[in-house]
């Protein structure tokens, strides 16, 4: 889909002041002014200088003063403890965590984290083990939320239970000792955001008597890459974790931290990239191919050499990962070209066999990229009927009320506003499909928009971008989730030169504003597809980097999105979505056929503009140009595949002419046919 550009309009008064008064670049205040924070004051809150403590009181989260008195005393009555965790980095760093410090104030601690193939959360076999083994107390990091059931069992069992989790709780809390979650209806605290290991470290700080200090020097580390990977929001006490957490990892006294920077070939000073790309995929590697414990051992090896071996580990499974993902993605694609409508659906659903399910969510965030839906991907092993599935959600359309609204044909399912888990019966995935579809409906009803979206700080000017101005940017950091890094619109670009990278498989443009040249990169890209030539005029949004080289600093565009200049947005989405409803079967105004239906002339334009190249659907309409509004645009590739003239990939978006294929009479193609058969109802 034609993804949004959502430039802001900064306030040119309120960013000269920012920059001006508060010691920032001209970038820096643009855009800080466009996200609102266009006073000093409010820039003040943002750095967090307003605040003498930037770690709220710990026991303001609900039931934290029970969890802590419950821990307390089971450390001091030498009870078996036991740590139950997520297989995924925020669960497994959380229990790293607090498993490590209460060993150090001696408590007499286990950790157990659920292989993925026992689900997400706590099952009644796991307690029953240990149960078994003798544990008197389990304290969840990152799950329990939903575990009602679990929690009753505990119960019978004689096992005291104590909850952390920050993940949305369902109309019944489990009966605990304690359950510590900010999202509780009744929970007074004043920062919800934290990861399952920023709550960890809550705990930590409760039982420290308040001590945000203490926990922050000896563990946020950890906690940094969780919150970075967990992608909640870097925003008050997230951004101060994060922050601190990457200055403590520069030096980190964690052996196996040290072990995995070295193997990920990161270099200081890190940043949120570095955990978010560098440490964090190695991490989940463990818990998605392999085994948690193995990312757990690492996490809590204080031997170096144990260390170095137990990192090679876990870097041979991320790239197992990647293989498992490129299956994945492959038979995906493969089934996309079996039935390229299900990439009309407001939500885009698949099923698999043999799938591997650690890989399920994060192949799920890719097709959410790619194809600008929200997706819902699911496997069942050969032979089961058992299947489960992961999604990825954007914008307004929330995962999890989306599996609330479909529960009666779930048998399990949790998450957030941007992700989840279910699993449900094989017999029950067409009702699933077709609830999705119906809960999207109605938010499309409700206004709701399914067009993927680019927040863009504002327009800049080429003189604007200055190494100067780029390399100030760096104190809005830690970049990540509700804290982006700035991209800006830079309009009216020539592009002077086209130049292939890698062999052709990026493409680095150099692009003339004013008397102002400089580099853009177009990661992914390939140079052969690329849609434009030299001489265009073009409008970009990017984000401004710097390229040290030889001691010299130069700056790079790194290019989110490129449209000739004059595209109207507005009615080029408007168009998309008329072309999905009609897709899709849905009523459409009877007053826009005419102006949807292709003519031989528009035929005839969009074959000539695509030559013998190949090349994406919204770069061919860049090409054709003229009045041609986009829902007829792509009327007319249908047009072209189902005559047998055309090689339509909807899959990886592009198209091509199918040299030699015999004439055929395109008023014949089914799309025609049913446009004649709307026009005439």
């Amino acid at each position: 889909m034609i993804k949004k550009w959502q430039i802001g309009t900064p306030d040119p008064a309120a960013a000269d002041i920012l920059s001006r008064q508060g010691g920032l670049s001209v970038l820096a205040a643009k855009a800080l002014a466009s996200r609102g924070i266009d006073t000093i004051e409010k820039a003040a809150d943002f750095f967090g200088q307003n605040d003498d403590e930037q770690y709220s009181d710990p026991f303001l989260i609900r039931d934290m003063d029970k969890a802590c008195d419950a821990v307390s005393e089971a450390v001091e009555n030498d009870t078996l403890i036991c740590i139950y965790g997520d297989y995924d980095c925020d669960g497994v760093t959380a229990t790293a965590v607090l498993s490590g410090y209460l060993t150090d104030i001696g408590g007499n601690v286990m950790t157990y984290i659920n292989e993925r193939e026992e689900g997400y959360g706590m099952n009644s076999g796991a307690v029953r083990k240990l149960a078994e083994q003798g544990v008197g107390l389990i304290v969840t990091v990152d799950n329990g939320i939903a575990a009602v059931a679990e929690a009753e069992l505990c119960k019978e069992l004689g096992i005291a239970l104590v909850i952390t989790d920050h993940h949305q709780p369902g109309e019944t809390l489990p009966d605990a000792l304690a359950v510590v979650d900010p999202h509780r209806a009744d929970c007074p605290s004043i920062y919800k955001d934290l990861c399952g290991c920023g709550l960890a470290l809550k705990l930590i700080a409760a039982m420290e008597g308040g001590d945000m200090d203490c926990a922050v020097e000896q563990f946020s580390d950890l906690a940094a890459v969780a919150t970075v990977a967990d992608v909640v929001p870097l925003t008050g006490e997230n951004r101060a974790l994060v922050r601190d957490g990457l200055h403590y990892l520069e030096n980190t006294e964690n052996m196996g931290l040290r072990a995995l920077i070295g193997k990920a070939g990161l270099k200081a000073p890190y940043t949120s990239a570095s955990a978010a790309f560098g440490l964090a995929p190695r991490i989940n590697a463990a818990g998605r191919i392999g085994s948690p414990s193995d990312a757990l051992s690492l996490l809590t090896e204080e031997d170096p050499d144990e260390a170095e071996a137990l990192a090679e580990k876990i870097c041979g499974l991320n790239a197992e990962r990647k293989n498992y993902e490129n299956a994945v993605l492959a038979d995906i694609y493969e089934k996309i070209k079996e039935n390229p409508a299900v990439l009309d659906k407001r939500v885009i659903v698949f099923s698999g066999v043999d799938w591997h399910h650690g890989v399920v969510g994060i192949v799920a965030a890719r097709c959410m990229e790619k194809f600008g839906r929200p997706v819902f991907l699911m496997s069942r092993n050969r032979g089961d009927t058992e299947v489960r599935g992961s999604a990825r959600s954007f914008g307004g359309f929330s995962i999890f009320k989306a599996l609330s609204f479909a529960a009666d044909t779930l048998t399990k399912f949790g998450g957030h506003s941007g992700a989840g888990g279910f699993s449900l019966t094989e017999e029950n995935i067409p009702l699933f499909d077709e609830k999705l579809q119906e809960f999207a409906h109605g938010l499309a009803c409700d206004g709701v928009s399914f067009s993927p979206a680019v927040t863009v700080c504002g327009a800049v000017t080429p003189c604007e971008l200055t190494a100067e101005n780029i390399e100030g940017l760096n104190v809005l950091e830690p970049f990540g989730e509700a804290n982006p890094r700035p991209v800006f619109l830079i309009s009216d670009c020539v592009i002077s030169d086209i130049i292939p990278l890698t062999g052709g498989a990026h493409t680095k443009l150099t692009l003339t504003g004013g008397n102002t040249k400089f580099a853009a990169l177009m990661f992914g890209t390939k140079t052969a597809e690329f849609s434009y030539k030299k001489g265009d005029v073009v409008n970009v949004i990017a984000s401004p980097e710097i390229n040290t080289f030889g001691g010299r600093k130069s700056v790079n565009l790194r290019i989110a999105d490129i449209r000739k200049k004059g595209i109207n947005q507005s009615k080029l989405i408007a168009a998309e979505e008329a072309y999905y409803a009609f897709k899709r079967g849905e009523r459409i105004d009877r007053r826009l056929i005419p102006h949807i239906t292709p003519e031989r002339a528009d035929l005839a334009a969009v074959y000539k503009a695509l030559g013998k190249g190949t090349i994406s659907p919204f770069g061919l309409f860049q090409r054709v140009g003229g009045d041609m509004n986009y829902c007829k645009f792509l009327i007319c590739l249908d047009v072209f595949a189902q005559s047998g003239l055309m090689a339509y990939d909807k899959g990886a978006d592009r198209i091509s002419v199918i040299q030699g294929a015999p004439k055929a009479d395109t008023e014949k193609a089914p799309i025609m046919e049913a446009l004649r058969r709307l026009a005439a109802q």
